[in-house]
């Protein structure tokens, strides 16, 4: 026969109730059996009342569950989020970034997971931290407690922006309204996923090398709580605000840190980041490399395109054009070269008229045969082996300005009345940004 294990637990005052079941497969030839876990306070509160109207705990309790049963819904108002004192935050540019910005996406579980496993061999061992909104709302916690002992990861640490309108709302902290952090150096044995498919978290913050804790500032990455963080850690896995992406992978860099981040592919033509790419410093990783991408966004973001809308769940999505793992994890993919099999012919590519390469307008029409500086769609990157071409420059309105200038005396660069500050110029008209490559010698 089977019975449930069902745990209340009153996590603080102004939170609800919640009931977390658990299968458990035993022999039993009574009714299923409950365990009470109240906070003794609450217990002392709550039994005082009883005792005045004549019941007992488990009295009281039976008559709950009752009127849920009845009602089909809890039969009084929730209130799950806490009132907060007005603070002065010092980052209001952060705040409004989330706020104005809109960039609060959350990942979904299976590109997070997809994208993992393939880095099994650079996370063994390894310090991971995840500078999430909502560490238990990110998938990004979920896969790596989860696979823990599989990556064999020395520790898991995720911290809470406390601006986040999903800080909080999967496990919510005793007198918590704003960030806090979370450290994980050991999982429990037992499996962690409940019935209903979320995440049993008590006895894995129950474990002696495992807290949950305020942080005493906002939860703003570029804090000096936050950098201190990122110094302690061996390699960063997220997904930060698109908005504030170049200063976010710029950190990174700079803290010289491995890691595997996601990120829109329009952010590579910017000037803090197209080096990186061009220099080997940093690539895609493994497995998202064209269509969109799903993100489940708060409650009260406006749905008013095609791509968004509420899922099975209830939660509301949108989809994302151009999304992209951003690395400086070693992958296999990269060394793959391109399969060349087009022939150079000068009719099939144009020379620019600003600059000594030719125009290549897809990846797969690169010629095998063809030795010279040739521009390449962005979406080259997708495909780029470092093995088998040397990046050069980008061509683009920027070009000027942050290209050095020996480097545009090496693809003789003639300013151009149309070119818009080094746009590739052919019969007179502005083709799209071009990345310069040519072909390594062996």
């Amino acid at each position: 026969m089977q019975s449930f294990w069902c745990e209340l637990h009153c996590i603080a005052p102004t939170s609800a109730l919640r009931c977390m079941s658990q299968l458990e497969l035993n022999e039993m030839s009574t009714k299923p059996t409950t365990t009470i876990r109240i906070d003794p306070e609450v217990k002392r509160l709550a039994g005082k009342v009883f005792d005045d109207i004549g019941l007992s705990m488990s009295a009281a309790i039976n008559t709950f569950l009752k009127a849920v049963a009845r009602e089909g819904t809890m039969p009084f108002e929730i209130k799950t989020a806490a009132p907060r004192a007005h603070v002065t935050r010092g980052n209001a540019t952060l705040n409004r970034a989330f706020l104005v910005k809109k960039d609060e996406f959350y990942t979904q579980y299976e590109d997070v997971a997809r994208e993992m496993v393939k880095h099994r061999e650079s996370l063994k061992g390894k310090a991971v931290f995840c500078n999430c909104d909502d560490p238990f709302e990110s998938a990004f916690f979920r896969f790596f407690v989860l696979h823990f002992e599989k990556l064999g990861l020395r520790s898991l640490v995720t911290t809470c922006f406390d601006e986040s309108s999903f800080a909080g709302r999967e496990y919510p902290l005793e007198s918590m309204a704003g960030a806090y952090k979370s450290v994980v150096t050991e999982v429990p044995e037992t499996p962690m996923i409940r019935p209903d498919g979320s995440l049993d978290l008590e006895p894995l913050f129950a474990m002696p090398g495992n807290s949950l804790e305020h942080l005493q500032g906002n939860g703003d990455f570029r804090s000096t709580e936050c950098s201190k963080l990122l110094e302690d850690a061996d390699v960063v896995a997220t997904n930060p605000p698109f908005s504030l992406f170049r200063e976010f992978i710029t950190q990174l860099v700079d803290h010289k840190k491995e890691f595997i981040i996601l990120g829109n592919m329009n952010a590579v033509t910017t000037k803090e980041i197209f080096p990186l790419f061009r220099d080997n410093r940093v690539w895609y990783g493994e497995t998202i490399r064209s269509g969109d991408r799903k993100f489940h966004v708060p409650d009260d973001y406006p749905l008013n395109a095609a791509s968004c809308g509420i899922d099975e769940s209830g939660r509301r999505f949108i989809r994302v054009k151009g999304v992209r793992w951003f690395t400086n994890l070693e992958t296999n993919r990269r060394r793959q070269p391109i399969e060349l099999t087009r022939v150079y012919s000068p009719d099939d590519f144009p020379v620019y008229e600003n600059y000594d390469a030719i125009n290549i307008g897809r990846t797969q029409d690169i010629p095998f045969d063809y030795d010279g500086v040739m521009g390449v769609p962005i979406t080259f990157l997708d495909k780029y082996s470092p093995d088998q071409f040397e990046i050069i420059m980008l061509a683009n309105g920027n070009a000027r300005t942050n290209v050095a200038p020996e480097v545009l005396a090496q693809v003789n660069y003639r300013a151009h009345v149309e070119d818009r500050g080094g746009v590739g110029i052919i019969n007179g008209k502005r083709v799209y940004a071009r990345v310069l490559i040519r072909k390594k010698t062996s």
